[in-house]
């Protein structure tokens, strides 16, 4: 018994010296779309410090995506950039200087599109998400959350989120919200309700000077 016991302890100290048997922290994904129909896109600088913000903050093992959201959504060639880091710091630092490049490009030559499809983004979202490796699944929505669809696009089916977290982000009122505040209510309210029926948490931070408000 008091041989095992030596072996066992050996064991246990080898592991705290080579850092081997600690404990890794839960791989976050992270998932932010982005509004680019009509004048939203005056607000996406906003969006490239936000996501300058979880370059810096995101670790070895995450996943982080950006997509826009447009005409249809549901499509991986809407992924601006997309990325899972590196355990090696150095190769991590360059991934995500690349990725800070491809959305500075594609800030730079946006063109607004003429439709908001939220739904097929979040789906696109939620099939990234789910190839993942994540523990925490994260969608934000960078968005005034009014969706408009182009002729014979159905978007008519349940979204399946459970144990995912989706944010609002800098959800903006429209000039047709100040003539009538409840539509801005109403579209909150929409969201919400459609967001947490598919199993997710929601919320909604359109405080974006308050770093703790957009702490994971």
């Amino acid at each position: 018994m008091a041989r095992v016991y030596k072996v066992s302890l050996l064991v246990i100290l080898s592991c705290l010296v080579l850092s081997g048997c600690t404990e890794k922290k839960p791989a976050t994904g992270l998932y932010l779309l982005l509004d680019t129909s009509g004048t939203y896109t005056k607000e996406l600088k906003k969006a490239q410090q936000i996501i300058h913000y979880y370059l810096a903050n995101l670790g070895p093992g995450d996943s982080f995506a950006v997509a826009r959201i447009d005409s249809g959504s549901f499509s991986e060639k809407d992924i601006v950039a997309k990325v899972t880091f590196d355990h090696r710091p150095s190769q991590a630092n360059e991934q995500k200087r690349i990725f800070a490049q491809a959305i500075a490009h594609f800030i730079e030559t946006i063109k607004s599109s003429a439709y908001t499809d939220i739904n097929g983004g979040l789906l696109q979202a939620s099939e990234y998400l789910d190839e993942t490796s994540a523990s925490r699944k994260i969608v934000m929505i960078f968005s005034d959350l009014k969706e408009e669809l182009p002729k014979g696009y159905n978007r008519n089916f349940d979204l399946t989120l459970s144990g995912y977290e989706v944010i609002a982000l800098n959800v903006t009122k429209l000039n047709s919200d100040n003539r009538d505040p409840q539509q801005y209510m109403k579209r909150l309210d929409y969201w919400q309700n459609r967001i947490e029926t598919s199993g997710a948490q929601w919320r909604v931070v359109n405080d974006l000077e308050r770093e703790k408000a957009l702490a994971l």
